[in-house]
């Protein structure tokens, strides 16, 4: 049964929930204000019908929490996400919080609407960046602002399994429209004169030349780039195979860990230019690492430091920069090289773009056509 007391202008309604292990009551409380103008008649009703409705959630195991927003998003990074997710979604996630703690973190779970996520989100829309502040006007992009609503919609999940709160506030939150320049990137023609240009680079520059010739070819993602070993190439067939990714946080340092997704798991076939570039490199490396001897560090990664260890992930936009500022090309981001590649990819590797299946896969179509062709030839002479 529950308990109503009035508190100033306001009711507080208590509920008994039986004890706990230690023998101590435990109770939930809520705490219900009369709308203005409300006659004393009608707030009595009223609140006796909030003190039905509370009962029947406590009874159906709908917990009230005064827990805030902040501690329960710590909480759901010890009891989750630790255990769960990737050091780099965990690092990401944990970039976005000084935002989203200033905003909503004082907040309780149970107080928390979709209103203030929706105001929270356009208040997004005008914060300035962080790390490059000229880049998109110097203004959040619609993706960015897209995964601080879903890193409080997943904390929100986790408390609704929980059954810290009923529902998710962030189903009815909008994401506002930002005006998003248009991708940077290379044409055609500022593609080949790249390339023209890395054919007078010396060779104490090639390792980079090497990098970013592969990164115009595959589109391969940075990570993608320097996780790639002499094991992943296939030089008879002119192939390349992304297994791993290479990623950088300030705890873990440089580490390797799986590729973004399944499907970023994958091979690709190149032209036989970028096969020469490759095995060029690998002469060079090969003749640097018989100069150091044991000063050598064995890792078997292609793109490297000057003792064979793992590559520092800002080190190829370092060197572009200064290639640029000595040539005169435009710069843009190693990421950029993706959309070259999506965009010109029919000029840059004309009858050269296949992607190769796996093994597994391969097999499996190969015996739907065969059964396909039985079933035509049933189907002719019957």
């Amino acid at each position: 049964m529950a308990s109503i007391s009035k508190r100033g202008n306001s009711y507080r309604i208590k509920v008994s929930c039986g004890y706990d292990a230690h023998g101590r009551q435990v109770s939930q409380y809520k705490t219900w204000k009369p709308e203005p103008g409300m006659t004393k008649k009608q707030i009595e009703k009223e609140v006796q019908r909030q003190a039905v409705l509370f009962e029947e959630e406590c009874a159906g195991g709908n917990k009230v929490s005064a827990i805030k927003f902040e501690d329960f998003a710590k909480q759901w990074f010890t009891e989750y996400a630790y255990i769960r997710l990737k050091a780099g979604t965990i690092a990401g996630y944990e970039n976005m919080t000084p935002r989203i703690y200033k905003a909503l973190g004082h907040i309780r779970m149970d107080k928390l609407t979709p209103h203030h996520v929706q105001k929270f989100i356009v208040e997004l829309t005008e914060c300035e960046r962080f790390d490059t502040p000229k880049k998109n006007g110097g203004r959040l992009s619609t993706k960015t602002i897209k995964l601080y609503k879903s890193f409080i919609s997943t904390v929100c999940d986790y408390a609704v399994k929980m059954q810290v709160i009923k529902d998710n506030p962030c189903k009815n939150v909008t994401i506002p429209k930002v005006v998003t320049p248009e991708k940077d990137y290379y044409s055609i023609e500022e593609a080949q004169r790249l390339l023209e240009l890395f054919s007078q680079e010396p060779d104490e520059n090639y390792m980079f030349v090497c990098f970013y010739t592969v990164a115009i070819y595959t589109g391969f993602r940075l990570g993608e780039l320097l996780g790639l070993e002499w094991k992943d190439i296939d030089f008879d067939a002119n192939v390349l195979s992304v297994k791993r990714t290479s990623l950088y946080t300030k705890e873990k340092g440089i580490y390797t860990d799986t590729p973004k997704t399944a499907s970023s798991i994958r091979s690709l076939k190149v032209p036989q230019g970028v096969m020469d570039c490759l095995v060029k490199w690998k002469n060079l490396q090969d003749a640097q690492r018989e100069k150091l001897g044991t000063q050598w560090i064995e890792t078997d990664r292609i793109f490297t430091k000057w003792n064979g260890d793992y590559l520092c992930r800002a080190a190829p936009s370092h060197f572009f920069h200064k290639f640029c500022d000595w040539t005169g090309m435009r710069y843009v981001s190693c990421h950029s090289m993706r959309h070259t590649n999506t965009t010109n990819s029919h000029t840059l590797r004309p009858r050269q773009k296949q992607l190769l299946l796996p093994a597994n896969i391969t097999k499996r179509i190969a015996c739907l056509c065969k059964l396909y062709a039985l079933m035509l030839l049933y189907t002719l002479y019957n």
